[in-house]
């Protein structure tokens, strides 16, 4: 249905819904119009969206280092602002603030690797331990295995790992090369970020010269607030991780738990993928508690992560992301579980921040719908801007046009009425006058 018919569709409407003698059938039959217009649309863009998936499925090997880019550039980005405020050039504030990034992520790694490797033999002999635990246990009621059954079982297992060699050797070389590649897309995304955080703010301006002032200031309006939402995201889980990690961490060195630290990294790096990371680090640290410790030192630790997970999940994070996010956690939930099934811990990791952008994209959509629509014109206007006026002109069976706020209908088909909008600012779209975001031209406050 394109955009000339829709006066007259609406006039027609209004005719059916005055004249009481209108048919059941044409009730029906223009909601079924309806009906068919809006199930072909959203088919298309389901269409739209299943080869737009596509393209950056071929394309991932490109689009994965943008995305680490961007996120890393949120971060990075405010206190290289705050470098050039104090007149440090961009490229050199840039530079600045990677390195030391890159230079506090390499300390942390270096920092863990002389605990993991002095406790690396404590590991290993209760993981021994524990196999013969489980060893007697097999041999013990209700299995009942003799030495010799379990003999064979080895002997059988033994077999089957030579008969997989060849696909053994093909899966490790395809690990060499997924590592190699990774490291590859590391490389490329930390020189992204260099050139997102020093030329970020002109990509705004740049953007709206191309598209037009109209179009321009909506895009660079909506990209400013998907900038200010994953910036948000990043800083808060951050801030949640860390609190999880280290009281995690303060639980497993009171309870004796070899490499308490590297477990508490891995609970702030875990804590980047909402509810599955923590589970994942949470079962780890259960892991080796049971086989260094024992049982109950592993449900002592079981007690410990599954109570801090909960303060973080119904206190913190729900105090601390409401504001910036705005989303809800049967959400956050299954936007995990869908990112996870279609790209695995890429896009468990990515789906979260997908799902708050495509949130801030619906709610900026919704907010133009309602400055455009008079009856929601009141709803949401503070939040939109300061009042301007606009004027639209329609034409459906007869003539429809804006007067300031009165409206007269004549029975030929000639309806005069007035609309109102607010914005800082105006550019026209379809012959209107529709408001022009405010400081769309910025990216963030450098």
């Amino acid at each position: 249905m394109d955009s000339g018919s829709q006066p007259a569709a609406r006039a027609q409407d209004r005719g059916a819904r005055r004249d009481p003698a209108a048919s059941r059938g044409t009730v029906i039959g223009n909601g079924l119009t309806w009906l068919a217009a809006w199930s072909l649309r959203v088919a298309l863009i389901t269409v739209g969206l299943v080869i737009l998936g596509y393209v950056i499925g071929m394309l991932w090997v490109i689009a994965w280092p943008v995305v680490l880019a961007i996120l890393l550039a949120t971060v990075l980005r405010p206190p290289a602002a705050l470098l050039i405020r104090w007149r440090v050039p961009p490229a050199a504030a840039s530079a600045i603030v990677l390195l030391v990034g890159i230079a506090a992520v390499t300390g942390l790694f270096v920092g863990i690797a002389p605990s993991i490797a002095g406790q690396t033999q404590q590991i290993t002999s209760g993981v021994i331990a524990a196999l013969g635990q489980i060893q007697q246990w097999i041999s013990g009621p209700p299995l009942n295995l003799g030495d010799g059954q379990i003999g064979d079982i080895v002997t059988q297992v033994t077999q089957q790992l030579q008969q997989s060699a060849t696909a053994i050797a093909g899966g490790v070389l395809t690990g060499v090369s997924t590592v190699a590649s990774g490291l590859i897309s590391l490389v490329l995304a930390l020189v992204l970020t260099f050139f997102f955080v020093k030329d970020g703010p002109r990509f705004l301006p740049w953007l709206t010269s191309i598209s037009g002032r109209s179009a321009g200031g909506h895009i660079a309006e909506v990209l400013r607030r998907m900038w200010d939402v994953l910036g948000g995201f990043i800083r808060v889980q951050a801030l949640v991780s860390l609190i999880d990690a280290v009281f995690i961490g303060i639980g497993l060195v009171l309870l004796g738990i070899p490499l308490a630290l590297p477990l508490a990294v891995l609970t702030f790096v875990g804590g980047f993928i909402p509810i599955v990371g923590a589970v994942v680090a949470g079962s780890l640290a259960v892991l080796i508690a049971l086989v260094t410790q024992g049982f109950g030192t592993a449900v002592a630790v079981a007690v410990l992560v599954v109570a801090v997970q909960q303060i973080e999940g119904n206190v913190l994070q729900p105090f601390l992301q409401g504001q910036s996010l705005k989303l809800h956690g049967a959400v956050v939930l299954l936007a995990v579980t869908a990112g996870g099934s279609l790209a695995g811990i890429a896009g468990a990791f990515l789906a979260v921040p997908v799902a708050a952008v495509v949130a801030v994209l619906l709610r900026y959509l919704g907010e133009q719908i309602d400055l455009r629509d008079r009856r929601f014109s009141g709803v949401d206007v503070a939040a939109a801007g300061p009042p301007t006026s606009a004027t639209v002109t329609e034409t459906a069976t007869g003539t429809e046009t804006g007067t300031g706020g009165t409206g007269t209908e004549t029975a030929g088909g000639t309806e005069t009425g007035a609309e109102t909008g607010t914005g800082t600012g105006t550019g026209t779209v379809g012959g209107g006058a529709v408001p022009v975001p405010p400081d769309s031209a910025r990216q963030d406050g450098g």
